[in-house]
């Protein structure tokens, strides 16, 4: 079964310089809760579009706090990540803009996907 989680973390941390953020700076902490309510924190840092992922303890400007399996359906693009903001599933305190701005690395739903897909293939074809 792949680690949902891990393979997105580890699939920003690749990406380097991100233009869409090089006019943002911070630190976001995901504090993951599992069955057990143990946390398990991931800390993304952004500076001037340079992102950085790890598991070090490090302060942080936006603070997140939501269950494992809701974080994997958000990376996997099952759930929108304001919305569990707004149901109250995830709790985020601190910096609101820039979770904000990192929320784009969030996939959309699988259906907007395709639909996304479809018309850039159509467009090509013309």
């Amino acid at each position: 079964m792949p680690d949902i989680t891990a393979e997105f973390f580890n699939r920003i941390d690749k990406r380097g310089q991100v233009p869409f953020l090089r006019n943002v700076s911070g630190t976001l902490r995901f504090d993951l809760v599992d069955d057990n309510n143990k946390i398990h924190p991931w800390y993304v840092t952004i500076t001037k579009g340079d992102v950085e992922v790890s598991n070090d303890s490090t302060e942080a400007d936006v603070v997140t706090r939501l269950h494992q399996t809701t974080f994997e359906g958000i990376a996997a693009g099952q759930v929108n990540a304001m919305a569990a903001v707004l149901r109250g599933v995830m709790t985020a305190s601190g910096n609101l803009g820039l979770l904000i701005a990192f929320s784009r690395f969030f996939p959309g739903p699988a259906a907007s996907r395709a639909a996304t897909a479809t018309a850039g293939s159509s467009r090509r074809e013309s």
